[in-house]
């Protein structure tokens, strides 16, 4: 089985354009992003278009050597399928580039999980009942689930946003499994979107070193700050 993490990056944010590339401690969120994956013992790829505007990306992985792929702004569905083809991906999973502080080892115990299950219909994620911080999310499925996706959807949303096809689960054929956690902490915020999140990830870095630790850590400093927890808690995520 190949088994590779595929991220998708890109420089036109709306809301902070630039965002993966912009610096704490001398490191790019990217870099932060990138180094904590590689700590799950899983290949990352790099998923991003084919804009001249997103060739500082193309730089940055030949710089650090990582694989990358570029294909439709628009269509990231294609995206990853063409990264997974690429590579010859057998299971997927599936990343954003706005989560600087991914744990490495929630996603290796749960790829545990999943091949336990040794079904090609599974679909195992911590996105659907939500119980970690936004910004530990990540999605586990199959070559096969995403040739699927990419042969049948059709709709602008199930194109986008990579998953949503396989969620729907038109066949009736997908198995779900939530990864979750016994507190639930789905309403703290360590994704980047905004100048206020990336003001909380610089303090949560600088401050207490949050690169180098697990998802629980990095919760719990939240939870005893709430100073922290106020600088993006007003921010809303986008709709699916």
């Amino acid at each position: 089985m190949n088994i590779g993490i595929i991220t998708q990056a890109r420089m036109t944010s709306s809301r902070l354009p630039g965002k993966i590339l912009k610096e704490v401690k001398g490191k790019s969120l990217l870099t932060y992003h990138i180094e904590r994956l590689k700590h799950s013992g899983f290949p990352v790829i790099v998923a991003t278009t084919t804009n001249e505007t997103d060739n500082p990306v193309i730089d940055f992985c030949i710089n650090k050597g990582i694989p990358y792929s570029r294909g439709s702004e628009e269509n990231v569905l294609s995206r990853f399928y063409n990264a997974a083809v690429e590579n010859n991906l057998d299971i997927i999973v599936r990343v954003t580039s706005d989560c600087p502080l991914i744990d490495p080892h929630l996603i290796r115990n749960s790829m545990e999980k999943y091949l336990k299950f040794n079904n090609e219909n599974l679909y195992v994620s911590n996105v659907i009942d939500r119980t970690f911080a936004r910004g530990f999310d990540f999605e586990i499925f199959s070559f096969r689930l995403l040739e699927d996706a990419y042969k049948n959807a059709t709709e602008s949303a199930d194109l986008e946003h990579v998953t949503p096809y396989i969620r729907k689960n038109i066949k009736g054929d997908t198995e779900f499994y939530d990864i979750k956690q016994s507190k639930n902490h789905n309403d703290l915020r360590i994704t980047v979107d905004t100048a206020e999140d990336f003001q909380l990830i610089q303090e949560l870095i600088v401050t207490f070193d949050a690169d180098l630790l697990p998802y629980n850590g990095i919760e719990e400093i939240l939870l005893q700050h709430p100073e922290l927890i106020a600088i993006n808690a007003h921010i809303e995520q986008k709709k699916v």
